[in-house]
């Protein structure tokens, strides 16, 4: 039996030394896996001070949406022809129903109309009342925002775009084919001066671009822009609410944006805790951003973001914020 236990020792040493070096190789990988670094960096505060971390409340603020474009300064000259063809047709039609009306008058009551004058009364009638109705629907088919106008607010635009103290421009959205919530302000970018602009509406009539075109008036434009004269466009939609963030906060990865919170701490010697939070970017504005999902009593990280980042090695882990 003693023989038996000698044999059977030096096996179970080297079964135990195996386990224990495998033991070590995993410690060994899990502190050189950068991926399993605790999400939560913490720095003392000298740490924050020589790394450049200051916090601050997000801002809450609300500004309108900017729908990027592209603009064509329209020719007046075509909306005096189309407005002078409407108007023509319409005349037309005004007359050849009267004309219309008086030969069936003489002809019932047997005062010298034939039935002949009679049925080529009818054939004019028929034609003109045709072309009016074409010549309306083609008015609004290009300016179906102007032909929607009272009679004295038509005139007016019209008045002023033909004499100069205004022009009309088609503004396209490449990408969109429709429009929810009319816009009602539009900034043009004219050699870098921004230029204001009123949505008259949607446009009917689409272009090569296959997008959809608004109708914009814009008073007092600058000088030499005149028709044929292409530019962006900046469309202005209904004001939107939300906490505003620096870029320098704002960090992106697979799972979308997100920031670094400080946790509060409990004493002063305590070390500043960081989390990454998700936010949603609703619009940039001015040289930050408009978000979703942090509070405006929130220590948000505004500089410094990058150096957390670097702690955490490549990613970051998101934080559910309640």
């Amino acid at each position: 039996m003693k023989a038996r236990a000698l044999r059977v020792l030096p096996v179970v040493c080297c079964a135990l030394l195996c386990s224990s070096m495998i033991a070590i190789g995993d410690e060994d990988d899990e502190a050189a896996d950068p991926g399993r670094r605790s999400a939560q960096p913490t720095l003392s505060s000298g740490q924050q001070r020589a790394a450049g971390i200051a916090v601050a409340h997000p801002l809450a603020a609300k500004a309108p949406e900017r729908i990027e474009g592209l603009g064509l300064v329209l020719d007046a000259t075509t909306l005096v022809s189309d407005m002078g063809e409407t108007t023509t047709a319409t005349v037309a039609e005004h007359s050849a129903s009267a004309e219309l009306a008086r030969l069936r008058a003489l002809y019932e009551g047997g005062a010298g109309a034939s039935l002949k004058m009679l049925e080529a009364a009818q054939a004019d009638q028929a034609r003109a009342q045709a072309q009016a109705e074409v010549a309306a629907a083609r008015f609004a088919l290009r300016w179906g925002p102007l032909a929607a106008l009272p009679m004295d607010a038509r005139r007016k635009v019209i008045e002023a775009s033909t004499s100069g103290r205004s022009l009309l421009l088609r503004a396209d959205l490449p990408g969109r084919h429709t429009f929810g919530a009319g816009p009602s302000k539009a900034v043009l970018d004219v050699d870098g001066i921004q230029v204001p602009g009123r949505v008259l509406g949607i446009l009917r009539e689409t272009t090569e671009l296959q997008s959809v075109g608004l109708l914009i008036e814009v008073s007092g434009a600058p000088p030499g822009l005149g028709p044929g004269a292409r530019m962006r466009v900046a469309v202005l939609t209904a004001e939107r609410k939300g906490l505003l963030l620096p870029r320098d906060a704002l960090l992106y990865d697979e799972s979308g944006a997100y920031v670094y919170k400080q946790l509060t701490r409990k004493t002063e010697a305590e070390k500043a805790r960081y989390v990454p939070v998700k936010v949603r970017l609703l619009l940039p504005y001015g040289d930050g951003w408009l978000v979703e999902g942090v509070d405006d009593d929130d220590d948000i990280v505004v500089h410094g973001a990058g150096v957390l980042w670097s702690l955490q090695g490549v990613g970051a882990q998101q934080h559910d914020d309640d």
